[in-house]
């Protein structure tokens, strides 16, 4: 039991390892919180054992063009072009230009949720305030 609980604790540290440089370098260029990017991430993937973020390279749920499957989610070449596709559709909406360089994690929550990303909005802020506060994001 205690072998199981450490393997599972092991996968989440992994994904975020694995992401948090790319999250980094995108939130330098981008001016978004790499926890609010990475923790977004982490939430939609469940850690990264979403099938979209498996087989599709989606790790935010993005809709659109398929190459791989005929669900109606997007297909990525990389998780770096998901990564990067999340940031770009943040920076085209109408909060951006007010939140971005801002390091406060719980006013892009806010802003995020209030513009619609998340169909149950409270509950959504509670699991990535949760992600960053578990992984010290």
């Amino acid at each position: 039991m205690i072998l199981f609980f450490s393997l599972k604790i092991s996968a989440q540290n992994s994904y975020i390892n694995q992401h948090k440089p790319l999250a980094t370098e995108l939130s330098k260029e981008f001016g978004i919180p790499s926890a609010i990017i990475l923790s977004i991430a982490y939430v939609e993937t469940g850690g990264g054992n979403s099938k979209h973020a498996q087989t599709l390279n989606n790790h935010f749920g993005m809709v659109g063009k398929n190459t791989v499957n005929s669900s109606r989610f997007k297909s990525f070449e990389s998780s770096k072009e998901s990564f990067r596709a999340f940031c770009e559709m943040i920076s085209r909406k109408k909060y951006y230009q007010k939140m971005k360089g801002n390091l406060d994690y719980s006013e892009w929550l806010n802003a995020i949720a209030s513009a619609g990303y998340a169909g149950k909005p409270t509950e959504w802020k509670q699991k990535i305030n949760t992600v960053i506060k578990k992984f010290g994001l």
